[in-house]
C-alpha cells in the first residue's frame, strides 16, 4: 500500500478563536484543508489539476474527534495521510501541538470523483489519479 503523507505548520490566529480563547470547532476543517492541499500537491493533483482533469472532488463525509483545544497563538503541526485512493480519496488527519507533540484533534474526510461535465459520480478513481500516485511513488 502506498504511504503518502504531508504536514504543515500553522499558528492559531486571533480571528479563529472564540470567547473562551480556543479555536472555534469549525476552523479545524480549515486546518485539515490546508494539510490536504499539501498532500494533493505531493502527487500533483491539487484542486487546479483536478479541475483541469475534468473531475470535481466534493467531500461527502467528514469526521472529527476533538481531544484538546487549540488556543490563540499556539503553533500546530497538521498532518494529512492518504488512507484510500482506489474508489475514493479517504484522508486521515491529526493536529498536534508543535512544541509538545500532544495530539489535539484527529479526523478524516472522504472525497469522491464527479465528472465535471455530466455530474456523474465515478465509482472508481479516474485513471489520472492512479497515474499521478504511481508517478509520485516512483520519484
Amino acid at each position: 500500500m502506498l504511504e503518502l503523507v504531508a504536514s504543515v505548520e500553522l499558528e492559531v490566529p486571533f480571528h479563529d478563536v472564540d470567547a473562551m480563547n480556543v479555536a472555534w470547532h469549525g476552523h479545524y476543517l480549515k486546518y485539515f484543508e490546508i494539510a490536504r492541499c499539501a498532500l494533493l500537491r505531493r502527487f500533483d493533483y491539487d484542486y487546479p489539476q483536478m479541475h483541469a482533469s475534468g473531475y470535481l472532488w466534493p467531500i461527502v463525509d467528514c469526521h472529527l474527534k476533538y481531544v484538546r483545544p487549540a488556543r490563540y497563538g499556539q503553533r500546530l503541526r497538521v498532518t494529512a495521510r492518504l488512507l484510500e485512493y482506489h474508489n475514493r480519496l479517504r484522508i486521515g488527519y491529526e493536529i498536534h501541538d508543535r512544541e509538545s507533540g500532544e495530539r489535539l484533534t484527529k479526523g478524516s474526510t472522504i472525497q469522491v470523483a464527479v465528472d465535471a461535465t455530466t455530474g456523474e459520480l465515478q465509482f472508481v478513481a479516474p485513471a489520472i489519479v492512479l497515474a499521478r500516485l504511481e508517478q509520485a511513488c516512483a520519484d
